[in-house]
């Protein structure tokens, strides 16, 4: 069971992340608000965003800024969905070119209203982005799409470079966690994705601190590497107000380590693992390891 919210833990001080500031993160961020887009970066109030806006990284979040599913880790604003913006895969593209991007991840809300469940948005933005800007590789971070294969089929056939779904928790949590989602669904969906394109690395991610137990934690990564995922992401989960679920543990670093040798020792081809690491932390590096895996 989850703590209730009047046995909240306090934040250790050496989980901190730095202001964001600097020339880079004021540019991407006017960027930003010039072409009316959205960022997880911002909407889902990454920790990280000052490093990677520094970086000139960002992760553009398309459909709108409102989700169709209640999720009681998410910062995302939840509600009626918005009107499907057609110009918005041009505008990402601009952007990914304006910044000179390498590298561009796109996610979306979840948008159970439409029967894709948005896939053809994704498939667009990739579109545009290959159009635009012909070197820059793109990694989707795609919603369940209600368990749809043919929704999968649509970004699969967009060729992205890297097929990203986040299982979150473990399967126990997922009532409380995870509203209006599967586990097995979404063990399904990369197992789909990878059967489509066994050359194009899957990646998931898994909140630590929601009151797994070490052993359901090491399960969810043998289910994941049982469904062929190449690349895995471990953080702690960072309560984004009082309105969402309470922190149980904050888990140390030294922990962190233990799970990205289990990860390895599993034949992941890269994990990342750290109380700060969020699904797009270092993308870039961790597709060109899970790349080569997949050539082998």
């Amino acid at each position: 069971m989850l703590v209730t919210i009047s046995q909240q833990i306090e934040r250790p001080k050496w989980l901190r992340a730095p202001a964001p500031v600097g020339e880079n993160y004021r540019e991407l961020k006017n960027l930003v608000t010039d072409l009316k887009l959205h960022t997880v970066c911002e909407s889902a109030a990454c920790p990280n965003v000052g490093e990677c806006w520094n970086r000139r990284t960002a992760t553009f979040m398309i459909l709108g800024n409102v989700c169709t599913r209640r999720c009681g880790f998410c910062a995302v604003q939840k509600g009626p969905p918005l009107d499907v913006d057609y110009d918005e895969p041009r505008r990402v593209a601009e952007a990914c070119s304006v910044l000179g991007l390498k590298y561009a991840v796109i996610t979306s809300v979840n948008r159970d209203d439409r029967k894709d469940g948005g896939a053809e948005l994704f498939a667009r933005t990739i579109q545009a982005i290959r159009e635009r800007v012909p070197g820059c590789k793109v990694e989707v971070l795609v919603p369940d799409f209600q368990g749809s294969h043919e929704a999968m089929d649509i970004v699969m056939n967009a060729h992205p470079d890297v097929l990203n779904h986040n299982t979150e928790t473990v399967p126990r949590l997922y009532r409380q966690v995870r509203l209006g989602a599967r586990y097995e669904r979404s063990l399904d969906m990369l197992r789909y994705a990878k059967q489509l394109r066994p050359h194009v690395p899957t990646k998931s991610g898994v909140m630590l601190g929601l009151g797994e137990t070490p052993e359901e934690v090491l399960q969810v990564m043998r289910d994941l590497q049982a469904h062929h995922v190449d690349i895995l992401t471990l953080g702690q989960y960072l309560r984004p107000s009082t309105k969402h679920l309470p922190i149980i543990r904050y888990v140390p670093q030294e922990e962190f380590d233990e799970y990205k040798r289990a990860g390895l020792g599993m034949g992941f081809a890269h994990v990342e693992a750290g109380p700060l690491v969020r699904s797009s932390y270092h993308a870039d590096g961790a597709e060109e390891a899970a790349l080569a895996a997949c050539r082998q």
